[in-house]
Formats: structure tokens, sequence, C-alpha cells
């Protein structure tokens, strides 16, 4: 079965070009048992309507599609289609090759796309796991955004983290992360209510996780997850109490 999602050349030619280079090395006999992790997380694609403030804005689709061993990829576009974020042609594109190891999802290359009618801004990273370091190159906001970053042990993107929540989430859970992505190093920690909530997701209802950020600014992250569905049901950001996207899930299934 063919991938439904087609991502620009312009950004998976860099982290083919990265992830080709690592996956042409050869693996040692011990690290075998670690590219069986891989079957763990199974490939999907998710299709969702994308609202702020209420009002229907666009679609967006995340997929994660197996590669070679234990190389995966992990996709997020949205697309505008309506109102004010539709006229001037908005779209924003992530992707991240990566590895799972020991049970970790170890980012190799990221990149990202930003674009209206008028602008385009692309960045891609790289994960260079033998000297610990990641740098980024493209339209990065400065120097200092460029790297070097010195890399520790269950690093993730922004989008592997969200695959992480839902791998690690349980009731009453805290979880900690590290997000190492577009230049910049924070610490994330989320919090799991004790309760579940009743959440649709196109014509079913799902008894879900509220995953909840902890952050000391005005920003608020929110992502609903229910153990055995792959993506998340929801995912609402917020700054400064405001809804800045909130993507619900349509539908998903399982991909070869």
């Amino acid at each position: 079965m063919r991938h439904l999602l087609a991502l620009p050349l312009a950004l998976l030619l860099p982290l083919a070009a990265q992830a080709q280079d690592t996956a042409s090395q050869p693996v040692p006999a011990e690290r075998e048992a670690q590219i069986a992790d891989a079957d763990v997380l199974q490939p999907f694609v998710a299709s969702y309507r994308v609202y702020r403030g209420g009002k229907h804005l666009g679609e967006a689709t995340m997929q994660a599609v197996r590669q070679q061993g234990a190389r995966w990829r992990a996709d997020l576009v949205m697309r505008g289609t309506r109102g004010l974020i539709g006229a001037v042609g908005i779209n924003a594109e992530q992707s991240s090759v990566f590895d799972v190891v020991d049970g970790r999802y170890r980012p190799v290359a990221q990149a990202t796309v930003n674009k209206t009618v008028f602008t385009r801004k692309q960045t891609v990273g790289t994960y260079d796991w033998n000297s610990r370091q990641a740098r980024w190159q493209g339209d990065v906001k400065n120097d200092w955004r460029r790297g070097p970053r010195e890399l520790q042990d269950g690093d993730m993107t922004g989008l592997l983290i969200n695959l992480a929540v839902i791998r690690d989430a349980a009731p009453g859970k805290t979880l900690n992360y590290r997000f190492v992505d577009d230049g910049r190093t924070r610490e994330h920690t989320y919090v799991v209510a004790d309760e579940l909530e009743s959440v649709r997701a196109g014509e079913l209802s799902y008894n879900a996780m509220r995953v909840e950020r902890v952050e000391d600014d005005n920003e608020e992250t929110i992502i609903w997850v229910v153990r055995n569905v792959p993506t998340p049901i929801r995912m609402l950001q917020r700054e400064n109490g405001e809804d800045t996207y909130d993507l619900r899930l349509i539908e998903y299934r399982g991909i070869d």
C-alpha cells in the first residue's frame, strides 16, 4: 500500500541523505535486539481537522513510516483551507527521521518548513550521536540557534515527544523528556490526569488520557491519548489562554 502523505523533495532530500549515511553503517550483532524494539511502534497515517478558537481552519496529516532496520520517519503536515489561514496559503510541515534504540526514539535528522504565499522558511537539523552534537542549517533565527547542542540520552524532537507520550502515558503518571529541536533545548514535563475523559474522534468516542505539559510561561500544551491507538486523539496548544492550534482526529489506519 502506498503512503498517503507526499512531502516536498526540498524537505525529504536532506533527511534522506542523512538517514542513508547512517543506515549504510554496519550494524553490530549486539544491536540486533535493539532493532527488534522497533516492532513496538506501529506504522500509521492519521487525518485531523485543524481549529482555532473553535473555528475550522484546515486539515492536518500525521504519520509514522517504517524504513530500514530500526529506522523510522515521522511527519506532520498542516494545510490551511479556510478563513485567514487558508486565504494567505499558510502551510506547516515537520519531519523527523529516527532510530528506535533500547526502546527510545533517537532522532537522526529533523526538518521544518513554514510557507505562506509570500515566504518559505526551512530549517534542517542533524543529530550526530557519535560526537553527541546536534546542528541546524537553513533559515535559522540566529547563529546561536545553529548549534552545536550537546546531546544526551533520551533527547527527542517535538514530533518524537508526541509519540513517546502515547507510549508512556498512564493515569496519574508524570512524564519527563528533553526537547532538542530547531536549535532549542528545553525540559518538558507532562502530567497525566488521574481520570479518563470522553473525547470524540470523527464518528467514534474514546475514553482518553488527558496529558498536560507543565509550563512556566503563558503557553499550554494538552494531548489526549488512548492506549492501543498509535496517534493522539487531540492536540491543543494555547498562548495566553487562547487557542493557537487545535488538531482533532478524524480517522487513522495502519500502513505497510
